[in-house]
């Protein structure tokens, strides 16, 4: 099993309706080297100002990213090069960041290689505590700044400090 953690930006609430404008991943292994960061041209005209403000990027920006097709197509790539075919997709808000990864990849390449599942990493936290109303936001090392390869790499080293005090099982 490849855990994936992975975090998206957007320029609204839904896929198709609004657009994901930036996309971060990296491998969860001790050294945290495997990262993936792409920025996507939007798909829809509809966008939302505050919902870009959160992320730094202006409309006229975000027009000039990268296709979104080609994106896909090069996370796959990337997926299946450094994490294999079992991949596990982690978030800490998987309600959002699943719901755009899945329709991005079945809009534009038909498959998700995820599969259909998904873990969210509060909820893990939630658990482990045996309390529904803690956060994790304490043992982020680095601050969440909306960029999402960054906001992925600080969840990912949560979850490799939850491993070790909590002593998950996680092969690499």
């Amino acid at each position: 099993m490849c855990w994936v953690m992975v975090d998206v930006e957007a320029d609204g609430p839904v896929p198709a309706d609004f657009s994901m404008i930036a996309l971060g991943a990296v491998i969860i292994e001790p050294s945290l080297s495997k990262k993936f960061y792409a920025r996507l041209k939007p798909v829809s005209c509809k966008w939302n100002p505050d919902a870009l403000k959160v992320c730094g990027f202006t409309r006229e920006e975000t027009l000039g990213f990268d296709d979104p097709g080609d994106v896909m197509k090069r996370f796959e790539r990337w997926l299946h090069e450094k994490g294999g075919e079992n991949l596990f997709f982690l978030s800490d808000n998987n309600g959002f960041d699943w719901q755009f990864v899945n329709w991005y990849f079945y809009h534009f390449t038909g498959r998700n290689p995820f599969g259909f599942s998904s873990s969210n990493l509060l909820s893990l936290y939630l658990g482990l505590e045996h309390n529904m109303y803690c956060n994790f936001n304490h043992l982020r090392k680095r601050p969440h700044d909306h960029n999402p390869l960054h906001d992925a790499l600080a969840d990912a080293e949560v979850l490799l400090e939850l491993r070790e005090r909590f002593c998950l099982k996680m092969n690499f």
